[in-house]
């Protein structure tokens, strides 16, 4: 198995200045990961280079969902929620069941005689399409149904509602995943590596200038074909190929916030349709995940701002339809993301495009952008099949993600039959067994055999308990965690799930890893009292009532990879 540690990343970083590889992916997020997973399972000699840490951007930020896009039928957008369906089902059955898991949702109905009946037959088409197989068909009930099942909403608002399933999935997680499965393959990845050029010969790129983001050294990696899968980033590696791209790339903000469970009375996630867009109340563990968002943003592009007005908007639309209302008080956690919208002539980023667009901008050069996170696979898999032709001197087989599971998810159900007996083994309760099966799955004892030497990492994190040391531990020594913030907010997600945002952990946190990341006193104290600052700016800009405002707040930010070139951030 593959551990990606600091020595890993010490020879990644060798490898890239001496090899020559067929495919270079410049991006560690969802389409990134998808991207590479695909190049390396066709045999293909693949480096991914990611500026900041996995899944730092759009890919630990979404609504938590592999969701079969319900909303696209209302678009007639049908290839689109046929494509997310399959893939949803792909998913839960076969490529990651320890990670993408059935969640029951209610719709509620607020409109008697005429929704029923054009609902019905929308969730008809739905489950026709796809909806419908590990999962059960449509339910329809009645409005005392509905409320037994979420007595939580109001009663004046409900006149009935329609079960449904989609799927909840750790996003960070499984994006991590995607790129350790593509690691086993043979792919070369590391994360501190930010593209700041890139070398042509004629119109044909053919090498990238890296910046070790950590520590300022300088590297050249050459590559047949370089596939841009930076999001919301797109046009700055346009800009440094010296390059117009066929499409350009809108961001749009999405805001969620988290609650306490006792919040709401509730046992389904729910959906509301508002003026904008689609309001999800999600469970979460023992939290409710309430959003999102969709509103322009043209400013920093690595920590898009939540304002105050974004949360007040959540907050209100929730409130219309729940029997006791959600308060800022309630508030443990606040995250937000930018969807990368290929943009069209809409000036309503509501309306823009969820599809993907797929272009060979120059020779050498493949830039891919938009589309959905449960289609993740066919983004990256359509990116490789466009980036096929630059690859010089070689037959490339066919794409074979579809049948390539994850890791974690060989033997996934064995090995959680054996929950109780792995609670015995390492002195656990079953309910932290089941809580580390939905995030390692059968990877479970490698992640636990990091306590037997050292029992005292079996203990919870002080701040966290819902989380073990051995955990943040395993995040250094196998998944490539080279900061504090990397632990708190994507390897575990302590940032939204506690009110202190994962300052209270910090330091103990810092102080366990330090022996495996070679950190000083001085380089632990740096690091605690950096992530400190960053949690108060993001605070700070909750408090502020425009974008304008919050983005000064943000500005305030320290990056923990002090070397990074912002000018790409914008």
């Amino acid at each position: 198995m593959v551990s990606w540690n600091p020595a890993y990343f010490s020879q990644a970083w060798a490898e890239f200045g001496a090899q020559h590889f067929d495919v270079c992916v410049i991006g560690g997020g969802s389409v990134g990961a998808g991207a590479a997973l695909d190049a390396a399972s066709r045999g293909l000699k693949v480096a991914v280079v990611e500026a900041r840490d996995f899944a730092s951007g759009t890919s630990s930020r979404s609504s938590k969902m592999f969701h079969g896009g319900l909303r696209y039928l209302a678009m007639l957008d049908f290839r689109l929620v046929a494509e997310s369906l399959r893939e949803r089902e792909l998913s839960m059955s076969t490529l990651a069941p320890h990670l993408v898991k059935p969640l029951r949702f209610i719709f509620p109905l607020t409109h008697r005689v005429w929704e029923r009946p054009y609902m019905a037959s929308g969730f008809a088409l739905y489950d026709l399409m796809g909806g419908a197989k590990s999962v059960p068909m449509q339910k329809h009930l009645s409005r005392a149904g509905t409320l037994r099942l979420a007595p939580g909403l109001k009663d004046d608002v409900v006149v009935g509602g329609v079960r449904y399933f989609d799927t909840l999935v750790d996003d960070a997680r499984h994006t991590l995943t995607v790129l350790r499965t593509a690691a086993e393959l043979g792919a070369v990845v590391r994360p501190s590596t930010q593209v700041v050029g890139l070398t042509k010969v004629g119109s044909r790129v053919v090498g990238a200038r890296l910046l070790d983001t950590d520590t300022g050294s300088e590297t050249t990696l050459s590559a047949d074909v370089f596939i841009n899968a930076t999001g919301v980033w797109t046009e700055e590696i346009h800009k440094l190929a010296g390059v117009t791209g066929p499409f350009t790339v809108r961001a749009s903000k999405g805001v969620h916030i988290v609650v306490p469970r006792d919040c709401l009375d509730a046992d389904a996630a729910l959906c509301f349709v508002t003026e904008k867009s689609v309001l999800f109340v999600i469970p979460w563990g023992e939290y409710w995940i309430i959003g999102t968002t969709d509103t322009d943003w043209d400013k920093n592009l690595a920590y898009p701002a939540a304002t105050r007005a974004d949360i007040d908007y959540i907050l209100a639309h929730v409130n219309e339809k729940v029997r006791h209302p959600i308060t800022v008080a309630d508030i443990v956690g606040v995250y937000s993301g930018l969807r990368p919208l290929v943009s069209g002539t809409s000036e309503s980023t509501t309306n823009l495009s969820r599809n993907h667009a797929v272009a060979r901008v120059t020779p050498g050069l493949v830039s891919v952008a938009g589309g959905k996170y449960t289609t993740y696979r066919v983004i990256g898999r359509d990116a490789v099949a466009a980036a096929v032709q630059d690859i010089r001197g070689r037959m490339v087989p066919e794409s074979v993600t579809d049948a390539t599971p994850l890791l974690g998810a060989e033997r996934y159900q064995a090995v959680a039959n054996h929950t109780p007996a792995l609670a015995h083994q390492y002195g656990l309760t079953t309910a932290q067994v089941e809580h580390l099966l939905g995030r390692y799955g059968s990877l479970v004892r490698e992640v636990l055999a990091l306590g037997v030497s050292d029992p005292a990492l079996l203990a919870p994190i002080p701040g966290a308990p819902r989380y073990l040391l051995v955990e943040a531990v395993y995040a250094v020594t196998h998944e490539g965690a080279l900061h504090v913030a990397d632990i708190i907010e994507r390897r575990l997600r302590i940032a939204m799930e506690y009110g202190h945002r994962g300052v209270e952990c910090a330091a103990p946190i810092a102080q366990v890893v330090a022996p495996y990341l070679g950190w000083s006193a001085t380089e632990v104290t740096a690091e605690v009292d950096g992530y400190a600052a960053t949690v108060a700016a993001l605070l700070s800009a909750e408090q502020e009532a425009t974008d304008a405002g919050a983005n000064e707040m943000v500005a305030r930010v320290s990056d923990p990879r002090s070397r990074i070139d912002v000018s790409q951030d914008r």
